[in-house]
C-alpha cells in the first residue's frame, strides 16, 4: 500500500467513525476530508471543487424548490385528506389505501416534504379513528423510500450516482430507467408493510383509544398554601384533578411511584407527573392550587394567551443543540415553553431544565396563536404541527392545480426531452425542465422569492458535491482498485452476481450507519474499479448502489424521514429493526434477482 493510499484509508475510516458517532454534520465532515486529500496531494484543487458545478448536484438543489412549491400550494394536504378513510376501518385496509399513493408521490417529490405534510395529519386522523398512529408512521416513511427508487428524481442518491456516471464518461439513467427494478421493490415493500405493520409495530390493537400513545404528560408543582396539600392519591387518582392520572411524585429529588391502592399523601413542593389528553392543558391552567413547572420562565401575559399546543421536531440547524433547556432558554428565543420532550420512544416531562437537546427531539410546546405562522417556514424545525389540528391550512384551488400542472409538465418534459436532439448545445434534460419549473413557481408566488434559499438543504448539497472529490481521491490513490481486487478475490469463483451482491451489501451497511449520499460516494469508485478489473459493464453495479443506498429501513439514522417519524411517533430503535430488517432482505433479494435481467454485465 502506498503512502497516499494509506492516508486515504485513514481519512475514510475517521470520517465513518465521526459520522456514525454523529460528531459532525455530513457536509462539513466530507468537506474536511476533501481539504485533507487536497493538502496531501491526492486530488487537485480543480478536482476538489468539480462536484460543486456538477449538473446532478445543482438539479438536486432545484428539485428542493419544486417540492417546496408543491407543498406550499396545499395540493399534497388535499390529497391526503381524500386518501384517509372517514369510516371505521382496519390498519391493513387503511395502509392499502394510503401507501400506493404515497409511494407514487415520492417518486417525483422530495421525501421529507411528503412526510412533513402527511405525518401530522395521519397522527391526528388515527386518534379520531381510535387507531394507534404507531401503526402508520413508519410505513409512511418506508413508502416514501421505496417510491423514491422508481425514478431518477425520486431521491437525491439517484441523481448523485447519475452524475458520477456522467463524470466517468458513462451513459447515465433516463427518467424511468431505475423503475425497471424500483417498481418491483416498491410493490414488494408496500405488500409487506400492509401485511405485517399491524403485528410488528407497537400499539394495542384491541383498545387503541385507551393507549398511552395518546397521553400527554404534565409536570405540576404543589405550591405552599395549596388546598391539595394533605390530599390522598389512590390508584393514581387525586380529587380535584378529574381525568388525570398521577404517574409519579418527585419529592426531595426522589421519584415515588403512586399507582397502587395504598393512599399517598401530597405535601407542599411536591412535583406531580400527570398524564392526560392533549387538551388537558387548558384545564390545568384553570385549576387553583397547582402550577405548571414549564411556565416558570414565562411571564403572566404569555400565560393568558397561551392557548395552543404544538409539536416541534428539532432539525440540524436548531441553535440549542447539545445545550440543556436551562442553558438555552427556549422561551426567550421562541416565545414558547417546552412541556415535554419525546426521545427514542420515551416522553420526558420532569427536570427538563437539565435535559440536553438533540437533533430529532420531539418537543411539545405551549404557545400562542402566532407561533406556527412565525416559525412554520424556519429550517431549525424539521416539522411543526398543532396538537389536535387535523386539517392543514387551505390554499387557493387555482394554486393547487397550477402546481400540479407544473410538476406534470416538468416530468413529461424531462422524460421525452431526452430523446430530442440538442439545439445550439442545449440538452432538454431534467436540469433544463426543473430550472424552468422552479423559476415559474417563484414568479407565480408559489414560492416566496425573498426566502427561496431556506428551502434548500445545503448540508446535503455540500455532501453531494464533496462526494465527487472523495470518489476521485479513492480512484487516484488506488484505494478503490485495491478494495475491488480484494472483493474479486473473495468471490471470484461465483462470478459477477456475487460481486453485485457484495457491492449492494457494502452500500447498504454504509447507508444504515451514515447517510444515503455518503454511502453512494464511498461505494461508487469501488464499483467502477470492480467492473474495470472484470471487463464488464458498470451499469448493474450502479443500479445496485442506487437501490442499496436508499434502502435504509433498519435504523432511524440513515434517512431523515425515519428520524422525523421516530420523533413524532415515539418509536424505539428496536421498532425499526423489527419491521425494517425483513424489508431490507426483501429489497436485497429483489434487486439482486432483477438487476441482471435488465442490465447485462
Amino acid at each position: 500500500m502506498t503512502l497516499q493510499a494509506l492516508l486515504v484509508v485513514i481519512g475514510l475510516a475517521a470520517m465513518v467513525v465521526m459520522l456514525a458517532a454523529d460528531k459532525m454534520r455530513p457536509g462539513m465532515m466530507f468537506f474536511s476530508l476533501v481539504a485533507f486529500f487536497m493538502l496531501a496531494g491526492m486530488i487537485t484543487p480543480n478536482e476538489a471543487v468539480a462536484g460543486f458545478s456538477n449538473k446532478g448536484m445543482i438539479t438536486v438543489a432545484i428539485l428542493f424548490l419544486v417540492s417546496e412549491g408543491v407543498r406550499q400550494s396545499g395540493a399534497l394536504a388535499n390529497l391526503m385528506r381524500a386518501l384517509l378513510p372517514t369510516r371505521k376501518t382496519t390498519v391493513p385496509k387503511a395502509l392499502a389505501r394510503m401507501l400506493p399513493s404515497v409511494a407514487a408521490i415520492s417518486a417525483f417529490l422530495n421525501n421529507t416534504a411528503v412526510v412533513v405534510i402527511f405525518a401530522p395529519m395521519i397522527k391526528k386522523w388515527s386518534e379520531m379513528m381510535n387507531l394507534p398512529s404507531t401503526k402508520f408512521l413508519i410505513p409512511l416513511s418506508f413508502a416514501t423510500i421505496v417510491g423514491g427508487v422508481c425514478t431518477l428524481i425520486g431521491t437525491s442518491t439517484n441523481l448523485v450516482v447519475h452524475g458520477m456516471m456522467l463524470d466517468e464518461g458513462l451513459e447515465g439513467f433516463t427518467m424511468f430507467e431505475l423503475g425497471k427494478v424500483g417498481v418491483f421493490v416498491a410493490l414488494g415493500g408496500i405488500i409487506y408493510l400492509v401485511a405485517v405493520s399491524n403485528w410488528l409495530l407497537p400499539g394495542n390493537k384491541k383498545s387503541a383509544g385507551k393507549e398511552s400513545f395518546k397521553e400527554y404528560y404534565y409536570d405540576v408543582l404543589i405550591p405552599p398554601g395549596s388546598h391539595f396539600t394533605g390530599a390522598k392519591i389512590i390508584n393514581g387518582a387525586l380529587d380535584g384533578l378529574p381525568q388525570m392520572k398521577i404517574r409519579c411524585v418527585k419529592r426531595n429529588g426522589t421519584f415515588i411511584r403512586v399507582g397502587s391502592a395504598f393512599p399517598f399523601e401530597v405535601e407542599e413542593n411536591d412535583q406531580l407527573v400527570l398524564a392526560g389528553k392533549s387538551g388537558s392543558i387548558q384545564f390545568l391552567l384553570s385549576v387553583e392550587g397547582v402550577e405548571l413547572c414549564c411556565l416558570q420562565h414565562a411571564d403572566r401575559d404569555f400565560v393568558k394567551t397561551a392557548v395552543k399546543q404544538v409539536e416541534a421536531v428539532l432539525g440540524a440547524r436548531f441553535p440549542g443543540l447539545n445545550k440543556t433547556l436551562g442553558e438555552f432558554d427556549f422561551y426567550r428565543h421562541y416565545g414558547a415553553v417546552v412541556m415535554s420532550v419525546c426521545r427514542n420512544g420515551e416522553r420526558i416531562a420532569v427536570d427538563l431544565d437539565n435535559l440536553v437537546l438533540q437533533e430529532g427531539d420531539n418537543l411539545v410546546l405551549l404557545t400562542d396563536g402566532s407561533f406556527i405562522p412565525t416559525w412554520g417556514q424556519s429550517t431549525v424545525f424539521l416539522l411543526l404541527s398543532e396538537v389536535g389540528n387535523f386539517n392543514a391550512p387551505e390554499r387557493r384551488r387555482s394554486k393547487r392545480w397550477f402546481a400540479i400542472a407544473l410538476l406534470v409538465l416538468m416530468i413529461a418534459g424531462a422524460t421525452f426531452g431526452e430523446h430530442l436532439p440538442p439545439v445550439k448545445g442545449v440538452r432538454y434534460d431534467m436540469f433544463f425542465f426543473a430550472s424552468i419549473t422552479a423559476v415559474l413557481m417563484v414568479w407565480t408566488k408559489l414560492l416566496p422569492s425573498k426566502q427561496y434559499t431556506k428551502y434548500i438543504s445545503w448540508d446535503i448539497l455540500i455532501t453531494i458535491a464533496c462526494a465527487f472529490a472523495v470518489s476521485k481521491a479513492m480512484l487516484n490513490s488506488g484505494v478503490a482498485d485495491m478494495v475491488a481486487k480484494g472483493i474479486i478475490g473473495i468471490s471470484e469463483q461465483y462470478g459477477p452476481m456475487a460481486l453485485l451482491a457484495a457491492i449492494y451489501l457494502i452500500t447498504n451497511l454504509f447507508t444504515e450507519l451514515l447517510t444515503n449520499n455518503a454511502a453512494a460516494a464511498l461505494t461508487f469508485p469501488i464499483a467502477i474499479a470492480v467492473s474495470n478489473r472484470l471487463g464488464v459493464e458498470p451499469q448493474p453495479f450502479c443500479v445496485a448502489i442506487c437501490m442499496a443506498a436508499s434502502a435504509s429501513f433498519t435504523t432511524p439514522i440513515g434517512y431523515q424521514t425515519n428520524l422525523i417519524v421516530q420523533s413524532i411517533g415515539g418509536y424505539k430503535f428496536t421498532d425499526f429493526v423489527r419491521i425494517g430488517l425483513p424489508l431490507n432482505i426483501i429489497t436485497f433479494l429483489l434487486s439482486i434477482i432483477l438487476i441482471p435481467l435488465f442490465w447485462n454485465f
